[in-house]
């Protein structure tokens, strides 16, 4: 088809008698010397120098965002965005902090993706504050969608707490109620739990002090509910939905190595129990705190493992700044007995330092900082 085409061209322009036509157009059509053209790349701005120098980012925020994402091809859309940001409230740490943790954000459309989000939380009633406290602490919001997450979670969130005001003290204590999907995580474990005899009002409270908790996947809610009743838990017990959040909080290899530190103390299977019934939360603290707190109160002298199943919450207690410095003192008092009545750990550990002070330390000062002195010389 080719050489046809040729061949016309030739014969049309023979008239020409132009010997060097043949040899200029096959040059035209088929030499192998010519190249395509190029087209010379688009210069980028590198992010580091972009923040540094444009937007009077610290050099450690920059370069955090630049490990990210390198380069930057379109400055003119970045710009867009940082100075929407800051029109609607954002200081400049809130700034550093919302692109150093999200980077990519800096290629948004600002009126396609930020603008409509931010839309939907002044209807809700957040202030400009409240909105840039809410994006700087969790910027990831911004990736998802207005249409398909943040309505349709706003959505379920009102319905569920009742009203905008609620729906906003939500939102600004954890962002993930705007990534995850709520009407299939938090809805059906709410109804779930509500079948189980959970109080609605104590379902309330734990959206707002761990609702990542009901934002587990149904099935971990499920089988966490499973272990709770094989341990012989009182579903209308106020601890049943602690003992789930803190089953949920742990894989089963960090259940049994917690159950192995209190086996090693020398409690029963049934001591163990006992304690996860009392005070659930026990089990959400650190190994090396488990084992610091029983053993300090067993070498007290005056304590033994029916004391500690019967007091679990001691547990939760700091060893350092609580149960240590409280114990020398009373420690001290009884010694030298100016104590009328021996007080119960229990209620010594549970007082504020304030309270514990004006009880034993301030009305025997002088007794106590002589026996520091005696001390401080032997």
């Amino acid at each position: 088809m080719i050489s046809q085409i040729f061949k016309r061209v030739l014969s049309s322009q023979s008239h020409l008698k132009n010997p060097n036509l043949s040899f200029s157009i096959s040059i035209l059509f088929f030499s192998s010397s010519s190249q395509p053209r190029t087209h010379k790349p688009k210069p980028t701005t590198t992010v580091s120098e972009y923040l540094i120098n444009q937007h009077q980012f610290s050099p450690e925020a920059a370069s955090k965002a630049s490990s990210a994402v390198s380069h930057l091809k379109n400055p003119q859309r970045s710009d867009s965005v940082l100075s929407f940001l800051r029109e609607s409230g954002f200081s400049q740490s809130q700034l550093e902090e919302t692109i150093k943790k999200l980077p990519r954000v800096l290629s948004s459309d600002v009126d396609k993706s930020i603008r409509p989000k931010f839309k939907i939380f002044h209807d809700l009633g957040l202030s400009p504050s409240d909105i840039a406290e809410i994006i700087s602490s969790d910027p990831w919001i911004l990736w998802y969608s207005s249409d398909n997450r943040f309505g349709p979670s706003i959505s379920v969130l009102k319905s569920i707490l009742g009203s905008d005001d609620a729906v906003c003290k939500a939102l600004k204590l954890s962002g993930w109620f705007l990534k995850i999907d709520l009407e299939k995580s938090m809805v059906p474990n709410i109804e779930f739990l509500k079948s189980c005899g959970v109080d609605s009002s104590a379902i309330l409270k734990f959206v707002f002090k761990f609702p990542r908790f009901l934002m587990l996947k149904h099935e971990s809610m499920v089988d966490c509910v499973r272990r709770a009743d094989e341990m012989g838990f009182d579903r209308k017990s106020k601890m049943f939905l602690p003992a789930i959040r803190v089953l949920s909080s742990m894989s089963l290899e960090n259940w049994g190595l917690k159950l192995d530190v209190f086996r090693s103390l020398g409690f029963s299977e049934n001591d163990i129990l006992a304690v996860f019934r009392r005070v659930p939360l026990v089990f959400g603290v650190s190994k090396s705190k488990i084992k610091d707190m029983t053993e300090l109160l067993l070498l007290s002298g005056n304590h033994d493992i029916s004391f500690v199943v019967n007091h679990p919450e001691l547990l939760l207690c700091s060893p350092e700044r609580r149960l240590k410095p409280r114990l020398k003192v009373l420690q001290i008092l009884e010694d030298k007995r100016i104590l009328k009545k021996k007080p119960s750990l229990t209620t010594v550990c549970k007082i504020t330092d304030k309270l514990f002070s004006e009880k034993y330390v301030l009305p025997y000062a002088n007794e106590l900082q002589l026996e520091e002195q005696n001390v401080e010389r032997s």
